[in-house]
Order: C-alpha cells, then sequence, then structure tokens
C-alpha cells in the first residue's frame, strides 16, 4: 500500500508539474524557435530583406470558402504581418459569401491571394512563400524590362531543365518582373531596343566579330552586357580567334586568362571558392556568404584602363591559374608552376561602368556556377541574380530575390535497419524491462 501511494502522489506532481510549465510557455511572449532543418516555420531571410523595402503598405485579401483549409495561408500570412513593421496586413474572404468582391478582384476559383500596394495588385494561386515574396517584388518594382540570353553558340539552355542549364536563372528572373527572351544575333542582325540587358551564358564556340561589334554598339549606346566564359578547355574554342574577348579586354580591361583556376583550399580544387568580394553594390549584401565556382578561370584587370574595372570576387592564396592543361585532362600531378601559372588570389569576376553613356559590364570566368546544378547553393544564384539587376539598372531590386524551396526525398528503410528496428522493440527493450522487474523482486524478497 506504501508503494502504491507513493506512486500516486508521483503521478500527481509530474502532472502538476506538466500543467504549470505549459502554462507558462503559453502565456510568455517569447517567440516560439524554430527548430526545422530549413526553417520551414519561418520567413526566409530574403523574405525579410523584401519587407523591409516595402515602401507603402499592402493589403492581402485571401479568398478561400469554406470548404478550402486555411491553416498555412492563416500562419504564412501571420508571419508576414508580424515581419513587415506595419506595411502588411492580411483578411480571408469567402467568395461564395461575398461573390461581388471576389469578381471585382478578377478571382475565379479557390485558395487564391489578392495582393494590392497602392494602384497595383497582383494575384497568387497558390499561398506559397516563393509566390507571395516574388508577388511583392513585382509590387515594389513595377513595370516590364526585358533581358536577352544570346543563343547561337552552345550557350545554357534557358528553357529544358537540367543540371547544366539555366532555367532556375530564368524563372528568378522572371520572378521580379523581367520578360526573358532569347537573341540569335547571327539571324536577326540586330538588337532589340528594348533590351535592358544581354546575358552571355557559357558560349561553346566564339561569338563572331560581327555579333561582337554588335554588341558593342549596343553597349555604347547605354546597353549593359552579364558575360560569363569558361575556360577554354571545356570549350569548343581551341585555338579560334575570341573577338569578344577582345573587346572586353581592348574597350573595358577586363582580360579572360587562358587558364583553370585550381584552389587548394576547397574539398574539389577545381571548385574555387570565393574567398573575399569587392565593395561594390553586386556584392554589399553577400559579403558573409560563400559562393563557388567549378571549372573557372581568372581575370586579369587593367588599372589603367579609361574606365578602371572593379574586382568582384578574388579567391585565396592557395590557388593558382593552370596553364598545362594536358596535366588537367590526364592523370598527372597538378601542382603550382610558378614560371608559368598564374599566383593566386585571383579575380574571378569583375564589372565596369561607363558613367557618361550609363553602360554596364560584368564578367565572370565561369558559368556552371549559376546552372540549375549549383543555382540554389549558398550565393551562387544571388550573385548572378544582383549582376543582371546593377547591369541592367534596377538598382532597387538588388537582394530582392525570391527564396527557393527545398525539396526533401524520403528513402524508405533496408531490411537490415528494419530487422535491427525489430529487435531493440520486440526483444531488447522488452528484456530489459523484464529483467529489471525480476531482479527488483529478488532484491526485495532478500531483504524481506
Amino acid at each position: 500500500a506504501r508503494y502504491g501511494s507513493n506512486a500516486i502522489i508521483m503521478l500527481i506532481a509530474s502532472i502538476g508539474i506538466l500543467v504549470v510549465v505549459n502554462l507558462i510557455v503559453f502565456q510568455s511572449p517569447v517567440t516560439p524557435l524554430d527548430l526545422t532543418e530549413d526553417k520551414s516555420n519561418s520567413l526566409a531571410p530574403e523574405t525579410i530583406e523584401v519587407l523591409r523595402s516595402l515602401t507603402s503598405p499592402v493589403q492581402a485579401t485571401a479568398f478561400f470558402t469554406s470548404q478550402y483549409p486555411t491553416d498555412t495561408a492563416s500562419k504564412l500570412l501571420e508571419n508576414y504581418k508580424a515581419n513587415a513593421n506595419g506595411k502588411f496586413d492580411y483578411t480571408f474572404v469567402d467568395p461564395d459569401q461575398n461573390p461581388v468582391l471576389a469578381q471585382q478582384a478578377g478571382i475565379s476559383g479557390d485558395g487564391k491571394i489578392y495582393l494590392q500596394m497602392g494602384e497595383a495588385h497582383e494575384i497568387i494561386s497558390y499561398a506559397s512563400e516563393q509566390d507571395i515574396t516574388a508577388a511583392l517584388i513585382r509590387l515594389i518594382n513595377p513595370g516590364q524590362r526585358v533581358i536577352y540570353f544570346l543563343t547561337g553558340h552552345g550557350e545554357r539552355d534557358i528553357e529544358q531543365s537540367a543540371e547544366e542549364a539555366y532555367t532556375q536563372v530564368k524563372s528568378a528572373l522572371e520572378a521580379k518582373n523581367y520578360t526573358v527572351q532569347t537573341l540569335n544575333l547571327i539571324a536577326d542582325h540586330k538588337i532589340p531596343e528594348d533590351a535592358k540587358a544581354i546575358i552571355i551564358a557559357g558560349p561553346l564556340k566564339p561569338i563572331t566579330a560581327d555579333e561582337a561589334t554588335l554588341l558593342g554598339d549596343y553597349v555604347t549606346r547605354g546597353g549593359a552586357l552579364v558575360v560569363m566564359e569558361d575556360p577554354i578547355p571545356t570549350t569548343q574554342f581551341g585555338d579560334s580567334p575570341d573577338p569578344l574577348a577582345d573587346y572586353l579586354s581592348t574597350k573595358w580591361g577586363i582580360a579572360l586568362d587562358n587558364d583553370v583556376v585550381i584552389d587548394t583550399s576547397s574539398n574539389q580544387p577545381l571548385y574555387a571558392v570565393a574567398d573575399s568580394y569587392g565593395n561594390h553594390p553586386i556584392t554589399e549584401k553577400l559579403q558573409r556568404l560563400v559562393s563557388f565556382f567549378p571549372a573557372a578561370r581568372s581575370l586579369a584587370l587593367d588599372s589603367q584602363a579609361a574606365i578602371p574595372p572593379v574586382p568582384l570576387i578574388t579567391t585565396t592564396q592557395a590557388s593558382w591559374g593552370e596553364t598545362d592543361f594536358s596535366t588537367l585532362q590526364g592523370s598527372g600531378q597538378v601542382g603550382y608552376d610558378a614560371n608559368v601559372d598564374m599566383p593566386g588570389p585571383l579575380v574571378l569576376a569583375a564589372s565596369a561602368e561607363d558613367t557618361t553613356s550609363i553602360s554596364r559590364i560584368v564578367v565572370f570566368g565561369d558559368s556552371d556556377f549559376a546552372s540549375d546544378k549549383f543555382f540554389s547553393q549558398y550565393a551562387n544564384g544571388d550573385m548572378l541574380i544582383n549582376a543582371v539587376d546593377w547591369a541592367a539598372g534596377q538598382e532597387k531590386q538588388l537582394n530582392l530575390t525570391s527564396p527557393q524551396p527545398i525539396t526533401r526525398t524520403l528513402n524508405p528503410p533496408s531490411s537490415l535497419t528494419l530487422g535491427l528496428i525489430a529487435l531493440m522493440f520486440v526483444i531488447v527493450l522488452p528484456g530489459l524491462v523484464i529483467g529489471g522487474g525480476i531482479t527488483s523482486w529478488l532484491v526485495r524478497r532478500s531483504k524481506g
């Protein structure tokens, strides 16, 4: 009887402690902790940056019928409101109960959100952070801006998803209200008047002299180029002339070195790691973030050029520009040769601006870093999107990007794992409990 009374007292005390702790937690104003791996219950830093940039209030109206679940959307919108410093509010409307309001907003269907800032508005078909933030970016910076990707030389594909493609770059630009199109100068022989910037993403073959002239004339008229040229061994350039590289070197003082960057500070020496960023709007908010560049070439900058270029990305001291391509392609040991190789730190990206003609250039010695395989890793994607924003004269959009969703894969446990789990819960744990009970009984019996 004595043991039974003690057990009841302990049970009541435990329940009392749990009740008190729960009351303290739920009545406390402390912000709940988000312990998920990717902070999926909190807004992404990109979204926080967008909310901080709001200059006018945004009203969100969520059109959800009584049959449509609202828990996820409600929590998400409340998160936006809590982080917007009074510049974001929301309300839920049942379109079945208020069809006139839904019709006025142009809403058809269920689960849609109507965002309004001043006279401008956006309609979102799905209540996700990526979609809401992208819509806010479009409201902040309205109007259509056209970006062209040069084609005809084996450049990165922006339409068909693949590890080496640029479909994520296209999606990120479209989320910022850019119209993204392709441009074939060999066929068209001219650059459209609405081109805010032209992106040359990893050509496998050289751009012709005529094309380089067209591009140069376009830049002189106030245009913008974002150029990404990979090391020659990874292309089909061979010994062919490179008129685009000649133009960049002659006009802008940015020369593309004929090397492949090796970085021994990286886990993979062919993946050059950014050690430092230049003082520039493109990299201002990326200073504490890592970016890496697989199979990159270095840039040589002419500080005496009429328009001195600015280094954007620099490698570590433990890097060099390898010029012996036969060693890279073979099985030989790669090592720094002071007589022929270029010592680190090396420049991987640079920019230049002609303030008279309002022309802007950004050059990267790599195009892999922003491919679909690497776009969402570290600061890689933000680096390229910021470069496009700056080149296109859209400084207001710098660092305003929609967060990328994280895809998880659930792998079923192996038969060995299932066997170990069964062994633990069917035999080991019950055995410990039974063994402990028998031991306790024997001890009491010996004392009794």
